[in-house]
């Protein structure tokens, strides 16, 4: 598979590319089946809609690699806490974690309960082709954390922040036991078919420097390791979002470190670079523009040279990119990259 040759810096035709959000909004098709899903949730815990989805932008857009459609938030419902997803709002927790005998009512057994998430790997890596990788996917301990204990989205993460400061201890706690089931979970995912794992902390910019690699990158890193141990073979892919300034910090035993598109490239390939491949990074509302297209491809092709890179958005693709931009990005990295 090309796209795993490229997590190991082996040699490659061309430079693999996918995008984060693929299976989405912006495909007519997608919307389809959430139609007759009839909300979110459905459509993820339904392996049949889910493979379908996941297969549909290696079909439509040609990516080199599909990536499980799933939530984050699937590890705390099956935890226990109930998650419902509002029009305009996302996803809600009414009953957040809050005090440390909120902690009690967690279930350990989470991972065995996703079986739903095994079934769709199952489905998908037996249709999708040979040549293509297959990607897992969990959210980081602090990132489920901050939705655990916020019990919403939010821009100034006030509520978990403080327990940071105030009740450091019991943040840990929690952490620890996501930690033990994204662990079993991505394991799982493993078993069932999946070629890779991601793991996305999409709030690490949230947390000043000491704070954000006491309470998230440390567990990140332990995952990683963990993984690595048991699984060689299967490439790690970290992708902490919004730290770029923390770079020369970043270490540990994975594959990939994925590049958002705050942090120049050219930066990442310095501190990085000789340790790790590269993902990423291109703004996802160049993807508007075939022009601004272009010119991105073309200037990270030259930064990286095609040497330990995987091209790919700095963050995921949006709702109302058209579905011809996106094949024109592909096609255009393929094109470029091509030996």
């Amino acid at each position: 598979m090309i796209f795993i040759d490229a997590c190991f810096r082996k040699p490659t035709p061309y430079t693999p590319v996918w995008m984060m959000r693929q299976a989405g909004r912006y495909l007519p098709e997608y919307m389809a089946v959430r139609e007759k899903a009839g909300d979110f949730l459905t459509l993820c815990k339904n392996p049949e809609m889910a493979a379908e989805v996941t297969l549909q932008p290696v079909d439509i857009i040609g990516v080199d690699a599909a990536i499980l459609f799933s939530d984050i938030l699937v590890i705390p419902l099956e935890m226990g806490m109930a998650l419902r997803f509002e029009k305009g709002e996302g996803p809600i927790f009414d009953d957040p974690i809050r005090t440390p005998e909120d902690l009690a009512r967690l279930r350990g057994d989470a991972a065995e309960r996703l079986t739903y998430v095994y079934e769709t790997i199952r489905i998908v890596r037996d249709r999708l082709a040979k040549d293509k990788a297959l990607i897992g996917f969990t959210g980081a301990p602090w990132t489920l954390i901050t939705y655990m204990i916020e019990g919403r989205g939010t821009k100034t993460y006030n509520i978990v922040k403080k327990l940071i400061y105030t009740r450091p201890e019991m943040v840990h706690a929690l952490l620890r036991q996501v930690t033990d089931v994204i662990k079993a979970y991505l394991e799982k995912q493993i078993e069932a078919g999946v070629d890779a794992v991601q793991i996305f902390d999409s709030w690490a910019a949230a947390l000043e420097k000491p704070k954000y690699l006491e309470f998230s990158w440390a567990y990140m890193k332990e995952i990683a390791a963990h993984i690595k141990a048991k699984y060689p073979h299967i490439p790690v892919i970290m992708f902490p979002k919004g730290i770029g300034a923390y770079l020369d910090d970043i270490d540990g035993d994975f594959d990939v470190f994925g590049v958002d598109w705050g942090t120049p490239m050219a930066l990442a390939r310095e501190k990085l670079g000789d340790r790790y491949v590269l993902q990423g990074n291109m703004e996802p509302c160049r993807l508007y523009s075939k022009e601004a297209t272009r010119e991105c491809v073309e200037a990270l092709h030259e930064i990286m040279q095609g040497e330990g890179h995987i091209f790919n958005l700095g963050h995921g693709i949006l709702p109302d990119v058209p579905v011809e931009n996106a094949k024109y990005f592909v096609d255009l990295v393929h094109e470029i990259t091509r030996k």
